[in-house]
């Protein structure tokens, strides 16, 4: 696999988003990563990316900001050829649903589906024009059951809307050999705000560690899946089962 074959992944200098690099980087594609703020803190994640493969990058960018995706999708279609979007970023919130605040509400629903919206639509046109590439939504495990969550509500509703937007971006962009896939994390170990007590709901008796989603994003842009898009993969352990 050419060096020139990108994987962009968003919100990548920790937890999820960088075992996704990492993961990416070890199948042969060259990662991006993508920031917003703290670069301190995306110079240590690049030097662990960088390790398995130098030539991967950092760029600082608002994935909210129109502006600045078209700005992060041309300085690295200026690197080579962005193969893999991977959308991680989205930022959370646990608040009962009447104390959240109208910028908080629009905060969220930015952060987790606006974003992911607008590197959809800014790297599809390059994939379209080379007929192929793979495009990974993270979501969350309850966007395939919907079920009250007075205390998750707005990234609930974001995470929901992307699964509306995975399957739609999926239908349109089949015929350009693109496919665009989602997966639900259920309880994550070095997730910030899950309580060590979470896995009393796991059924397989662990959290999921960073790396069984970085496994499962892997799986999703070979070769072995070829025929898979459209598709939504919960990653829980059996916690909805």
């Amino acid at each position: 696999m050419s060096a020139a074959q990108l994987a962009l992944v968003t919100g990548s200098t920790r937890g999820i988003g960088l075992a996704i690099a990492s993961e990416l980087a070890r199948q042969g594609f060259t990662p991006i990563l993508s920031f917003r703020r703290n670069p301190e803190q995306a110079a240590d994640a690049l030097q662990v990316v960088r390790a398995i493969d130098p030539q991967a990058d950092a760029i600082q960018a608002d994935v909210t900001d129109e502006e600045e995706v078209s700005a992060l999708v041309a300085a690295c279609e200026a690197r080579g050829a962005i193969h893999v979007l991977v959308n991680n970023v989205g930022e959370f919130m646990f608040k009962p649903w009447h104390e959240v605040q109208g910028e908080e509400w629009d905060q969220l629903l930015s952060s987790n589906l606006r974003s992911t919206f607008l590197c959809c639509r800014t790297v599809v046109p390059h994939m379209r024009e080379r007929r192929t590439g793979n495009i990974i939504n993270i979501l969350t495990m309850h966007t395939q059951r919907i079920r009250a969550v007075p205390n998750t509500l707005p990234y609930a509703i974001a995470k929901t809307g992307g699964a509306f937007l995975t399957k739609t971006v999926a239908k349109t962009e089949a015929v350009f050999g693109i496919r665009v896939n989602a997966i639900g994390p259920g309880f994550v170990a070095s997730g910030e705000h899950t309580p060590p007590e979470s896995v009393k709901r796991v059924p397989m008796g662990r959290l999921a560690e960073p790396s069984d989603i970085a496994n499962t994003v892997a799986f999703l842009v070979s070769e072995d899946a070829s025929h898979v898009t459209g598709q939504i993969l919960d990653v829980h352990g059996g916690a909805l089962l």
